[in-house]
């Protein structure tokens, strides 16, 4: 069993700059897979960037170059950095957490209650 917390969510400007974090209790931490996902109103959740547990990375394309997951196993800790944010990245961000890495939702057993990320124009 895995309970993630996810924080750093805000209101910023175009261009601007956010890090979310998501804490995870539990001693086995490092044997998983963190994603992260984000869901506007009105539109499904989607794959924004996950790691696995030896370090391995995917994105979606709507982010690359501008948003960058890492993880801390010493503090049980996943992050999403993300840069020159637009209004388009709006959404509430979920942090998940399965065995496997995978970039859909529905790969994903444990989840957090979620960040609201507002880009203002």
């Amino acid at each position: 069993q895995v309970q993630l917390v996810e924080s750093g969510g805000g209101l910023v400007q175009a261009g601007g700059s956010l890090r979310l974090s998501c804490a995870a209790s539990g001693r086995t931490f490092s044997y998983y897979a963190m994603g992260w996902f984000r869901q506007a109103p009105g539109k499904e959740r989607e794959f924004v960037a996950a790691i696995s547990s030896s370090g391995g990375r995917r994105s979606a394309d709507s982010v690359k170059g501008r948003f960058t997951i890492s993880r801390n196993n010493a503090k049980n800790t996943v992050y999403l950095q993300m840069n020159s944010l637009k209004p388009e990245d709006t959404a509430v961000y979920y942090c998940a957490a399965d065995q496997s890495l995978g970039v859909t939702p529905t790969a994903y057993d444990y989840w957090g209650q979620g960040t609201q990320v507002t880009v203002s124009s």
